[in-house]
C-alpha cells in the first residue's frame, strides 16, 4: 500500500490487533504543482518540507527534494527553460534554484513570505502572501528584485496570461489582478471571486480561478466577454492547479493533500487525499473519531472530514472530546471548544505558547503548554491556573480517580502531577499518553514503541513496536518555531486516546493514519 515514506516497517504487537481507520497518504500535503520537463507532475509539500514527482497515469510518487534538505517549507514551484526548478520556500522566506543535476543555489532571502512563483521564458517572478505584499521580478544571477506591483491582499499562485500579463489573486479581497512583466500600473481583472487562491489559464486561454473554501469552487472566466462559469468540485481547501497535455485540470489541496483531476463532470483521484498529521486524536461518547490535522479538524471518515479552519483558527494540534463537545489546541496559541451539533466555536484561551495535549476533566480542561513549560487548567469560566511547571510537557491524561499525568519529551518521562513523581523515565521522546483502568500507555516516538505502565505495581511492558510515528527513519531536521506569518510547520505530535469500548487510538503521524488498537 503506498504511503508517504517507505522507511517505516510494519507495526507489530502480540497484545493488540492494529487496524488503520483510513488509508495512508502518499503525499504529505500538497500545495504548488506544475509539470516538469520529464512530463511528471511536481508537487510542493509545505508541511513535509519536500517535493515529489507524480506519474499522473499510474499515481506513482517519487520524492525528489527530501524533507531534510536545505528547503524547509516549499509552497510553490516553477521550471525554467533550462530545466532548473525554482522554489518559493515560504517558512524561512527564501527562493531557491535547483539545477537539473540537483544542486541548490539560494537566490534570495529578501522576499517576504514568498509564495506564488512563475517563469516567463528565462525570467523569474515571485509574489508575497502577506497583507501589502508585492509582485517582483527576481534576477537569479544577482538576487536583485524589481518591484512590479504592491499592496497585494495576500498573493498566491500566479501565471502569465495570453496577453503577456502576470495574473495573480488578492486572496483576502476576492479579486484577480494583472500587471505587465515590464512594469506599469496593475489592473483589476475580476472581483467578487470566491476565496481565490490560485490563478491559472487552461490551454484554450480561459482564466481559471481556484477557491480555497470548503466547497472547492472553480471559477472559469472567458477572457473576451468576462462571462463566468462555476463548478463545485468538493475538494476542500484547494491550493493550486496544472493542466496536462489534454487540457485536463489537476488540483492540489492544502486541506487534505492529494492530487485530483476535476472538470464539470466530476472528479478523478490521481493521488489519494489523506491526513497531514494526524496529531491529537480522540473519540466521543458515541465512538466518533476526531483528529487534529493542522489545517482542519478531521472527523467521520478522516479524509473528507470537516475543514473548519475559518471558525476554529487553524493549526489544530491536540484534541479531546467529552460531553458532546470537542476541545482543540492550536499551535498558534489558542484553545477552542467546538460543538458539532450547532457548529458553534468558543474561544477558551489565546496567546499561549505551543499548547499541545489537552484533556477534559469534571471541572474544565487541562492543557500541556509545551512552549511555556507548564500545565494549565481552564475552568468553566475560562479562568487560567498553572498547576505544574515542567521543561516541555506534551500530553495530558486523567485517570478515573482524578489523578493527572503529563508526558515530557525533554525529561524523557511521564509525571504524576499530583505529587510531581515520575511514573516512568529514561524514555526517548514520550508523547501521546492514555489511561485504561490501572494502566497508563505511552507512545515513545524515539523508539517507535507503545509502552504500558501498571500504575499499581510500576511494571513496564512493551505493547507494540515499529509504530509509524515521527519523522521517517534516517530523516533529521529542526522544525522552526510555530508562527502565523510566515506560516511554519506544526511540531510533530503522536497522540494517543481511548475509545468508549476500551480500545486505543494512535495518531500514526509518520504515515498519515489513525490506528485502532483492539486487545487480542
Amino acid at each position: 500500500m503506498p504511503t508517504r515514506s517507505a522507511g517505516f516497517g510494519a507495526p507489530s504487537s502480540e497484545r493488540w490487533r492494529m487496524r488503520r481507520l483510513n488509508e495512508p497518504s502518499p503525499l504529505w500535503g500538497s500545495n504548488g504543482l506544475t509539470f516538469g520537463p520529464d512530463g511528471r507532475l511536481y508537487v510542493a509539500q509545505f508541511l513535509a518540507g519536500q517535493i515529489s514527482a507524480v506519474d499522473v497515469t499510474t499515481g506513482a510518487v517519487e520524492v525528489v527534494v527530501p524533507p531534510d534538505g536545505p528547503v524547509q517549507g516549499p509552497d510553490d514551484l516553477a521550471f525554467g527553460s533550462d530545466g532548473s526548478m525554482y522554489i518559493a520556500d515560504i517558512t524561512p522566506q527564501r527562493v531557491w534554484r535547483r539545477s537539473p543535476d540537483g544542486e541548490f543555489t539560494l537566490l534570495s532571502e529578501e522576499i517576504l513570505v514568498p509564495n506564488g512563483i512563475t517563469c516567463v521564458g528565462d525570467r523569474l517572478f515571485v509574489n508575497e502572501m502577506r497583507p501589502g505584499g508585492r509582485v517582483v521580478e527576481l534576477l537569479p544571477d544577482s538576487g536583485e528584485t524589481i518591484v512590479l506591483a504592491e499592496g497585494l491582499a495576500m498573493g498566491n499562485a500566479m501565471q502569465q496570461g495570453p496577453d503577456g500579463s502576470l495574473y495573480y489573486p488578492h486572496m483576502m479581497t476576492g479579486q484577480v489582478w494583472r500587471v505587465s512583466p515590464d512594469g506599469g500600473a496593475p489592473q483589476e481583472v475580476a472581483d467578487d471571486v470566491h476565496e481565490p487562491v490560485a490563478v491559472r489559464f487552461d490551454h484554450d486561454g480561459a482564466l481559471i480561478v481556484l477557491s480555497r473554501g470548503v466547497e472547492g469552487i472553480v471559477t472559469r472566466i472567458d477572457p473576451d466577454t468576462g462571462r463566468r462559469g462555476i463548478i463545485e468540485t468538493g475538494v476542500a481547501g484547494m491550493d493550486n492547479a496544472a493542466f496536462d497535455r489534454e487540457n485536463r485540470m489537476l488540483v492540489s489541496s492544502f486541506g487534505s493533500g492529494g492530487v485530483t483531476q476535476v472538470d464539470a463532470l466530476g472528479t478523478r483521484t490521481v493521488v489519494g487525499r489523506g491526513l497531514h498529521g494526524p496529531f491529537g486524536v480522540t473519540a466521543d461518547e458515541a465512538g466518533r473519531v476526531y483528529a487534529g490535522d493542522h489545517f482542519r479538524l478531521a472527523d467521520g471518515d478522516l479524509v473528507t472530514g470537516d475543514l473548519i479552519q475559518p471558525v476554529t483558527g487553524g493549526a489544530h494540534h491536540g484534541v479531546a472530546a467529552a460531553g458532546g463537545l470537542v476541545h482543540v489546541t492550536s499551535m498558534h496559541g489558542d484553545v477552542r471548544t467546538f460543538d458539532p451539533a450547532t457548529r458553534e466555536v468558543r474561544l477558551r484561551a489565546k496567546g499561549l505558547s505551543e499548547p499541545t495535549g489537552i484533556a477534559a476533566t469534571d471541572d474544565g480542561l487541562l492543557v500541556a503548554e509545551s512552549g511555556a513549560g507548564r500545565v494549565i487548567h481552564l475552568d468553566a469560566d475560562d479562568a487560567l491556573t498553572v498547576i505544574a511547571e515542567l521543561p516541555h510537557p506534551v500530553d495530558i491524561a486523567v485517570d478515573a480517580d482524578g489523578h493527572r499525568y503529563a508526558s515530557d519529551d525533554a525529561l524523557g518521562a511521564v509525571i504524576r502531577l499530583d505529587d510531581s513523581e515520575s511514573i516512568v523515565d529514561g524514555l526517548d521522546q514520550p508523547q501521546g499518553i492514555a489511561l485504561l483502568e490501572d494502566t497508563l500507555y505511552v507512545v515513545e516516538v524515539g523508539t517507535r514503541t507503545l509502552l504500558a505502565i501498571t500504575l499499581t505495581t510500576g511494571a513496564i511492558r512493551t505493547e507494540a513496536t515499529s509504530l509509524p510515528v515521527g519523522l521517517p527513519p534516517g530523516v533529521h531536521r529542526e522544525d522552526p518555531d510555530p508562527t502565523l506569518f510566515p506560516p511554519a510547520r506544526p511540531r510533530p505530535f503522536a497522540g494517543l486516546a481511548t475509545t468508549p469500548d476500551g480500545n486505543l487510538l494512535l495518531a500514526a503521524n509518520g504515515e498519515g493514519t489513525v490506528q485502532l488498537l483492539t486487545p487480542r
